[in-house]
């Protein structure tokens, strides 16, 4: 079950060595699910929607989790563990992660490039289709040349920015003085025409449940220079997953300290979004404010269209050589992968011209439908006689595939009798 690195002795040394696999699934998770739906949850909700965050991070942690420990158990990906369970799982896995890979490489993307439409005068007088290919060949670039390592390192320094920037905001917004509308009503979260939004929290919330398969193999590739014990690898990924779940709740307190009841309705996951987003901070912190905020906007979203777009690529790529029982595939292949992500992705994003908040929107409730499939298929892959898992988590993870799989089909059932929009 386990191999020689999981007895070796943890220290505080061998667990930042052990770090990157999680940080990476930290930049791939910290973008859409944090700037614009938890953002906007506490813009327009205040606190309310905080159980949510908590909750659907909370049942999808197992999920999640069994990447890191069936790589650090048994030296394989999770995508190696799904071939063993039969062509079929593979083949559902390869149709579900192109999907997912294309369009949420597109719906990342035209986000990113919104942030720079709006902080330079009129996008450099470009399109924000056209800034998107910009970034998208830049990293489609970036990562051929310097492949996981660069991607590790980088990933590291985006996440502590990230991080200090954040809660730097969050306490200047704590000790400010606001008051609300006067005529300002909370609306309430708790009725049908507010699913589609919590839908779509939910769903990039902490990230797509793909991106544990996704996670698995950055395990596999970081212990190809660093010997990662077991105990080393789950810190990895506690730091990464924890963390990603703290700054949620984080820009969910910026949007309810900041935006929440200031009378002015909050748009939706497009362009004029990101330009309320930095203009209404600004308004309140101040001017100086305004770089900082876009800056945490835009190391949010650039970071993890890198990592979705190197991640799913990573996937695709071994999913196929596993599907037609290849021993190994050239560095090329990888390449093809990470070329066709990037160029099929915009095509999606040409094909929406722009529209980012139907393509976010889109993104974001298709990862939720089908992330009870992805949960049942990491939960039968360790939940067997060769494999151990902790009581707490397994029942943990069998509460989580009741709630997953029961908001999903409540929500297809409610959008298909015409309840909700």
């Amino acid at each position: 079950m386990s191999d020689q690195s999981t007895q070796a002795t943890s220290t505080w040394q061998s667990k930042f060595k052990a770090m990157g696999p999680g940080i990476l699934m930290a930049s791939a998770a910290v973008g859409g699910s944090h700037i614009v739906s938890s953002t906007q949850a506490g813009a327009i909700y205040g606190w309310q929607l905080a159980i949510v965050i908590l909750l659907i991070n909370l049942f999808k942690y197992p999920f999640f989790r069994f990447g890191s420990e069936y790589t650090l158990q048994t030296g394989q990906s999770l995508i190696e563990g799904y071939a063993q369970r039969g062509k079929w799982t593979l083949w559902i896995f390869f149709i579900l992660n192109i999907f997912s890979a294309v369009v949420n490489t597109a719906a990342v993307g035209i986000l990113c490039a919104a942030i720079l439409f709006n902080v330079f005068p009129n996008g450099f007088g470009l399109s924000i289709s056209q800034l998107t290919t910009i970034i998208i060949v830049l990293i489609w670039a970036m990562l051929l040349i310097g492949g996981y390592k660069f991607l590790d390192g980088l990933a590291k320094w985006v996440m502590t920015a990230l991080t200090i920037a954040t809660v730097a905001a969050v306490v200047i917004a704590l000790f400010k003085h606001r008051e609300y509308a006067p005529d300002f009503t909370a609306p309430t979260p708790w009725q049908l025409s507010a699913l589609p939004f919590i839908v779509s929290l939910m769903g990039w919330m902490p990230a797509p449940i793909e991106i544990s398969a996704i996670n698995s193999m950055w395990s596999v590739e970081k212990r190809k220079t660093v010997k990662v014990s077991y105990l080393d690898g789950i810190f990895d990924f506690n730091v990464g997953y924890i963390g990603t779940a703290v700054l949620a709740l984080i820009f969910l307190a910026l949007g309810a300290l900041i935006q929440f009841g200031s009378g002015k309705a909050i748009q939706g996951a497009s362009a004029p979004y990101i330009a309320q987003f930095i203009q209404m901070y600004a308004s309140v912190l101040g001017d100086w404010s305004r770089l900082l905020i876009a800056f945490i906007a835009f190391l949010s979203i650039f970071g993890t269209v890198i990592t979705v777009i190197d991640g799913y690529s990573r996937a695709n790529n071994e999913t196929l050589r596993l599907i037609f029982d290849k021993k190994e595939v050239s560095s090329r292949a990888l390449y093809i992968w990470i070329t066709l992500t990037s160029v099929v992705g915009l095509l999606i994003v040409y094909f929406f011209a722009g529209d980012v908040a139907n393509m976010v929107r889109f993104a974001m409730i298709g990862s939720f439908i089908t992330t009870p499939f992805f949960a049942y298929l990491n939960y039968k892959l360790v939940n067997t006689k060769e494999h151990h898992i902790a009581s707490w988590l397994k029942w943990l993870s069998i509460i989580g595939l009741i709630y997953l799989f029961g908001f999903a089909i409540f929500f297809v059932v409610a959008w298909l009798t015409g309840n909700i929009g």
